[in-house]
């Protein structure tokens, strides 16, 4: 197998010429399950598992491989297995924060060029959730393109489309019905040989059943959203790199209940330029919007060009991302305490260390 049919291009060829790594090889990660992994290479596909010194060395899961890394392996053909040494600096980044209290990042897919954003034209359509997502792939470095799934359950998919496409300026927007195998023939161009998509969307949009439909083949399990309510459920599981017929990469996600934003900042001045650019004609510079006089945000919402939900919405997310930011600063902070904590210990024990 080739490795640039897997996405290998110069940007990791010149990081893999950099240093010598000599017993080692190139692959790529194409699934994730717990600690496991599995690899792909031009010897072909096997099982594999991270060294001792790249996982004590660490500092937290970021630094661990995700789905979509290229990585350093030593292949272990005996034993039908490798040894991840090394993950390749990553050219684009998919991370969310993970759910819960807890402020750390997940990575959710690394080095992929297009991503499609999936949604369903029933119950399920949210423009709310669409902006948030744009500003996580803005974020990453990839190409949005919003894929408007399920079009046979909506009495006016065009209308749908022209409304998303307001929120979504310079964005390309498809409408499709995944199950009747209409409109997939537009998404073929994205995935041309070298290049890497991802589907990322909720629980039931149809994400997986594209897959079966570009694969030409049944290898995901699909499930029927519920009745009552149009609400999605799982049915992929874990993260899944696919080699497209005519070459090009694939990867199916699970579906996702919640999506926080980490480390959007830029990414949501991109989706809300409409927005930056009127606050840019405020009579104050740290204009708030709110009940500021000279205001050209509210006066646009007055005249209705601009709509106040999506008002709301970009206010809520710079809300969750200063938050975040001040969380990791203070996470950042406990972490430094803990390091001199541990320095001035090792000094008392070892006198020499003083001098």
């Amino acid at each position: 197998m080739y490795l640039h049919v897997l996405g290998w291009n110069p940007y990791f060829q010149h990081h893999w010429a950099s240093r010598s790594r000599e017993g080692l090889v190139p692959a790529r990660i194409i699934e994730e399950q717990r600690e496991g992994y599995r690899i792909v290479a031009e010897a072909g596909e096997m099982p594999a598992e991270i060294v001792g010194h790249l996982r004590h060395s660490a500092v937290d899961r970021s630094a661990f491989p995700a789905v979509g890394d290229w990585v350093a392996v030593r292949a272990m053909a005996s034993e039908n297995k490798a040894l991840i040494h090394e993950v390749l600096p990553r050219r684009t980044k998919l991370s969310r924060k993970v759910a819960g209290e807890r402020t750390a990042e997940q990575i959710l897919v690394t080095n992929v060029d297009v991503v499609f954003l999936v949604t369903s034209l029933n119950a399920d359509l949210n423009l709310r959730r669409i902006e948030r997502y744009l500003g996580t792939v803005w974020e990453s470095g990839a190409q949005p393109v919003i894929l408007l799934n399920k079009a046979d359950l909506c009495a006016d998919p065009e209308t749908a489309a022209a409304e998303v496409a307001q929120i979504a300026p310079g964005v390309n927007i498809h409408v499709l019905s995944a199950i009747a195998g209409e409109g997939l023939d537009e998404l073929v161009p994205y995935m041309g040989p070298g290049n890497t998509v991802v589907l990322l969307g909720s629980s039931g949009v149809g994400k997986s059943t594209i897959t079966n439909q570009l694969l030409h083949s049944n290898v995901q399990n699909t499930i029927e959203i519920r009745s009552g309510d149009d609400r999605g459920r799982h049915a992929t599981t874990y993260r899944r790199l696919f080699l497209m017929p005519a070459g090009g990469v694939l990867i199916d996600t699970p579906g996702m209940r919640e999506f926080q934003a980490w480390d959007a900042q830029s990414g949501t001045d991109d989706v809300f330029e409409d927005i930056g650019q009127l606050a840019g004609e405020c009579r104050f510079r740290d204009c708030q919007h709110q009940t500021e006089p000279g205001c050209a945000v509210r006066a646009a919402i007055g005249d209705g060009s601009l709509d106040s939900s999506r008002l709301s919405s970009y206010i809520k997310l710079r809300k969750e991302l200063d938050y975040l930011d001040r969380r990791r600063d203070a996470a950042a902070q406990s972490e430094q305490k803990k390091l001199w904590k541990k320095l001035h210990k090792a000094m008392r024990h070892h006198p020499k260390l003083k001098g």
